[in-house]
């Protein structure tokens, strides 16, 4: 049986500045929960810098709770699951500093095995859409968001947890190369969050209008 390429293995459509514009009204329009992510935000950034009440896992459950409502939905989110996550906080902590400064047009050879390693030890806590949510809101510039929809739609469905830091590698490769293909002419908030909501738009919700015609 053939195998199905990825998306850098073939020549894909890239989102435009306007594609992005447009994608951000509509994703305001489709998806209430744009606000927790805000909020998560602002909680996550005031933990990091002990600036609030609430510690970092304690942070990071309120964005997972609110932002990844359907998963938890039939995996309860229980005492014995926040003390892992909390534990994979402290553990990694020192890696977090360090992709927290950077962003994803920084993204070298040399962070393959590392960027696997962590989001291998996310994914063994949180699922593979979790990891990647939660790695975001810890370095929001640096690890790109998706779901299964967004994963599939690049040539990368999602695999039994444990399976899939290797996807998510690749993923974060095609999220450079289309972070530089906007270029300078970009002068949105974080283009992360902006290419996510692309992505949801077009995979997720398969709202046709905002793809590229390449």
């Amino acid at each position: 049986m053939a195998r199905k390429s990825t998306c850098l293995e073939r020549d894909s459509p890239m989102p435009t500045v306007e594609e992005l514009d447009v994608a951000h009204v509509e994703f305001d329009r489709l998806e209430p929960r744009a606000l927790f992510y805000k909020a998560a935000t602002e909680l996550v950034d005031s933990a990091w810098r002990e600036h609030s009440s609430l510690t970092l896992a304690e942070a990071i459950a309120v964005l997972l709770k609110t932002w990844n409502e359907s998963f938890y939905r039939f995996h309860p989110f229980t005492e014995e699951h926040y003390l892992d996550l909390e534990a994979l906080l402290e553990s990694r902590q020192e890696s977090l500093a360090r992709y927290r400064q950077r962003d994803i047009e920084g993204l070298m050879d040399e962070d393959e095995i590392p960027a696997k390693e962590l989001f291998a030890a996310f994914e063994e806590v949180l699922f593979p859409v979790g990891a990647a949510k939660c790695l975001h809101m810890l370095a929001p510039r640096f690890f790109p968001l998706w779901d299964r929809a967004i994963a599939a739609g690049y040539g990368l469905a999602l695999d039994k947890k444990g399976n899939n830091a290797g996807r998510y590698w690749i993923f974060m490769q095609f999220t450079r190369r289309q972070i530089q293909r906007l270029g300078k002419g970009y002068s949105g908030t974080n283009p992360l969050k902006r290419l996510d909501e692309y992505n949801y738009c077009v995979y997720t919700k398969e709202l046709k209008p905002v793809r590229s015609s390449g």
